[in-house]
């Protein structure tokens, strides 16, 4: 692969867990904030493999508090890590992540009505863009997320999310997904989601991919979320493996 063509891949693939921060253990968000005065911490690592190259979050904080009715406080910490097949490996702080969840629509658990919230979020570049460790601009993205409870034990979301993408050769870009999910059992839910992302830069293709995940209750304030998946179009140079891994405490 060319090396501008490697560059712009590791430009992605550094956007991605970003974005798969969103709805842990999926991509794709839920529009149900925390609860007022509650908490909700995410101790979690996640990597993207692309050809010649693997990078993301070797560990990470994901925190989020409930600041009023209907309305979310969020952060990110990440460390962050690049593995080019023909380097050596780097690790640091990456990107940090400021964002807002504000639900503007209650569900109608009876009727037709979803629920449906905003949750913008500002990257700021605190990692070092020189050693891939993050992307050296602020990015903005402005989703909107809707999720409907489809009865007994099955529940849907999905939403659009436009990504404000500044830099040399890049691009503004859209994510749109779509997830669904099933509670198995009392403490474990299982679920599935597909996704499109649409180019970030110049050189970079547009992708669709899915991702398998589940979340189990180890209690009743510690959680484990699983995900992986991979692309299924130019899968190659945007996702060829990815994988999504958290402990999650409520409180």
């Amino acid at each position: 692969m060319a090396a501008p063509l490697v560059n712009l891949a590791l430009c992605l693939a550094l956007l991605v867990p970003a974005v798969a921060l969103a709805g842990p253990p999926f991509r794709t968000d839920d529009p149900e904030p925390v609860e007022q005065g509650r908490w909700e911490i995410y101790e979690f690592s996640t990597a993207t493999h692309v050809a010649g190259d693997t990078t993301g979050t070797l560990s990470g904080i994901d925190a989020n508090y409930g600041a009023a009715p209907e309305l979310q406080l969020h952060t990110t910490l990440p460390i962050a890590f690049d593995d080019p097949s023909s380097g050596a490996t780097v690790v640091g702080y990456g990107d940090t992540e400021f964002g807002f969840k504000y639900r503007f629509l209650t569900e109608d658990e009876n009727g037709w009505r979803p629920q449906m919230a905003i949750y913008p979020a500002i990257d700021f570049p605190t990692g070092n863009a020189a050693r891939n460790l993050g992307t050296g601009r602020t990015h903005v993205g402005l989703p909107v997320w809707v999720q409907k409870s489809l009865g007994g034990d099955w529940t849907t979301f999905a939403g659009v999310e436009y990504w404000i993408n500044p830099g040399a050769g890049n691009r503004d870009y859209w994510y749109v997904g779509w997830a669904l999910q099933r509670q198995v059992a009392k403490d474990l839910a299982v679920g599935a989601e597909i996704f499109n992302q649409t180019s970030s830069a110049q050189g970079v293709k547009d992708q669709t991919g899915f991702n398998l995940g589940i979340t189990y209750d180890l209690s009743e304030h510690y959680h484990l979320l699983l995900s992986a998946g991979q692309g299924v179009q130019n899968r190659s140079t945007t996702n060829t493996f990815s994988y999504y891994a958290a402990l999650q405490f409520t409180f």
